[in-house]
């Protein structure tokens, strides 16, 4: 899936939209995402001038986005509607084992885990060159929008 596609499930959009292309994918099972990291990310002004590092936080939301892509592509509806949001409902277990920084290239994946009520958990870990950088549960379910 490349970024065309990607925009045709996902209603994130720069600077927000953390994903670029989907490297593989197993219909109800699991998925693998690219995340090229570049200097011109607006975080990297003040995170941190001295040594820029991509924010934690966003890391993990760059998981929850190949996760949404993983758990849409699993449905019958295939993209995110204008009157939905999905929203964390948590995340467990995060671990940060290595800076994320300009140049790198991230590669997200993410496992369903379980279903129920509506929400979704996965399993989920980004690394570079094949080393760990951050692992973590989330779970995360779809809402309408008031």
């Amino acid at each position: 899936m490349d970024i065309q596609q990607i925009l045709t499930k996902l209603p994130h959009r720069y600077p927000f939209l953390l994903v670029d292309r989907v490297l593989e994918i197993e219909r109800g099972q699991r998925i693998r995402v690219l995340k090229n990291v570049t200097i011109n990310e607006p975080f990297f002004v003040g995170h941190f001038p001295v040594r820029p590092v991509m924010p934690g936080v966003l890391i993990l939301e760059a998981l929850a986005q190949a996760a949404a892509l993983l758990s849409l592509d699993s449905s019958a509806q295939g993209a995110i509607r204008e009157d939905e949001v999905v929203y964390f409902v948590g995340i467990d277990n995060a671990r940060f084992k290595r800076p994320v920084g300009p140049g790198d290239q991230l590669i997200l994946e993410a496992e369903i885990d379980r279903i129920k009520s509506g929400i979704y958990r996965f399993r989920t870990r980004a690394s570079v060159e094949g080393q760990v950088a951050a692992e973590a549960e989330l779970m995360c379910t779809m809402r309408k929008v008031a």
